[in-house]
């Protein structure tokens, strides 16, 4: 049961209510994550805001589903994990490479390298050794997409933090926390 519930967007003031219809055009749904942000319109706007920057990155959006499914394992967020399964698949990500990305493992080296260090980054509160950065940049990551896969895991953070706080109801196909085998 939540314990911070989702605005109401027929409740909601109009400059909310015109972003939580947006959403939901765009979207085809209004997710409870983003209807429960928005309980704090500055939240709701900066996670959209950063979400946009974010999608003009160099991560593709496979990878970024990708970094969100690691995070999502890491903090157990059956949220984030739900609807990031659904996302992963919209782009087109196989049930296998998901399941790769839950147990932290890619099919490919700059993959694995992207979800090892956002596991690390959640793991060490970011305090990386330089071992896990020379390992990233052996993977092919340059600092550029280091930085990037932080900002990408500050984003999922947000999200993982809300829904652990708030109690958001998953309104996607529900997955188990732990990965498939």
């Amino acid at each position: 049961m939540p314990r911070i519930l989702p605005t109401d967007p027929h409740h909601a003031d109009a400059r909310t209510a015109a972003t939580l219809q947006a959403v939901e055009t765009k979207l085809g749904m209004l997710p409870n994550l983003l209807a429960t942000l928005a309980r704090a319109p500055a939240a709701l706007n900066g996670y959209l805001q950063f979400s946009e920057a974010l999608g003009q990155g160099r991560l593709s959006a496979p990878q970024r589903e990708l970094i969100a499914l690691a995070v999502a394992q890491e903090n157990a967020c059956a949220y984030c994990l739900s609807a990031h399964t659904a996302l992963a698949q919209g782009t087109g990500l196989s049930e296998a490479a998901i399941a790769r990305a839950r147990r932290h493992g890619a099919s490919d080296t700059p993959d694995e390298a992207l979800i090892e260090l956002s596991r690390r980054i959640v793991r060490s509160r970011a305090k990386l050794d330089d071992g896990t950065l020379e390992a990233a940049r052996r993977a092919g990551l340059d600092d550029g997409l280091i930085i990037e896969t932080i900002a990408q895991v500050a984003l999922n953070l947000l999200t993982n933090y809300v829904n652990h706080v708030a109690g958001t109801e998953v309104d996607f196909p529900v997955v188990g926390l732990r990965p498939a085998a």
